[in-house]
C-alpha cells in the first residue's frame, strides 16, 4: 500500500471531489473500503463516487438492506453496508465475491467486518470527524500497483 493522501474536506462538495478524484483512478471498477465511525461520511463519498459515474438517482445507505446497484454511464456501483453482518460468511451470501470480480466498482462500508475477504488491491479511505462538523480529515490510500 501507498502512503496515504490527506485531504481536508470542508463540506460535501468537498468530499463529492475527493471520491471523484478516486473514482477517475478506477476505470475498470475495483474495491473501495471506507471507514469511519457513524455519522462521519461514508454514504456522503459514495454519493460522490456514483456522481462521478453519472448516476443521478439518489445514493442512501443500504444498512438494512446491505446492498444498493446502481447504473452508471461507464461503471456499475455497487453499495455495500457491512455494519449489520455477524460473520465473514454473511459477506460471502450476499454476493460479494460476485460483485467485486464483476467489473463494477464496490465501495464497501464497515470493512472491517469482512475479516480479510476484501481484495489486496482495494482502495481503503479513512474518513475522520474533525472539530468542525462540517468539516472531515479524508485518508485515501491506493495500492501500490492500481488498475488502470
Amino acid at each position: 500500500m501507498s502512503n496515504p493522501t490527506i485531504h481536508v474536506a470542508r463540506g460535501i462538495a468537498a468530499t463529492w471531489r475527493v471520491a471523484r478524484d478516486v473514482a477517475e483512478r478506477l476505470p475498470c471498477g475495483g474495491v473501495v473500503a471506507l471507514q469511519g465511525e457513524l455519522g462521519a461520511g461514508k454514504t456522503t463519498f459514495v454519493q460522490g463516487l456514483a456522481r462521478a459515474l453519472g448516476i443521478r438517482r439518489p445514493v442512501t445507505s443500504p444498512t438494512f438492506t446491505l446492498v444498493g446497484e446502481y447504473a452508471g454511464t461507464s461503471l456499475r456501483l455497487v453499495h455495500m453496508d457491512l455494519y449489520r453482518l455477524r460473520t465473514p460468511d454473511d459477506l460471502l451470501a450476499t454476493g460479494f465475491a460476485e460483485y467485486a470480480e464483476s467489473g463494477a466498482l464496490v465501495a464497501v462500508e464497515w470493512p472491517e467486518r469482512a475479516a480479510g475477504l476484501l481484495p489486496p488491491d482495494a482502495v481503503r479511505v479513512r474518513i475522520e470527524l474533525t472539530g468542525d462538523p462540517r468539516v472531515r480529515r479524508i485518508a485515501v490510500r491506493f495500492p501500490v500497483t492500481e488498475r488502470r
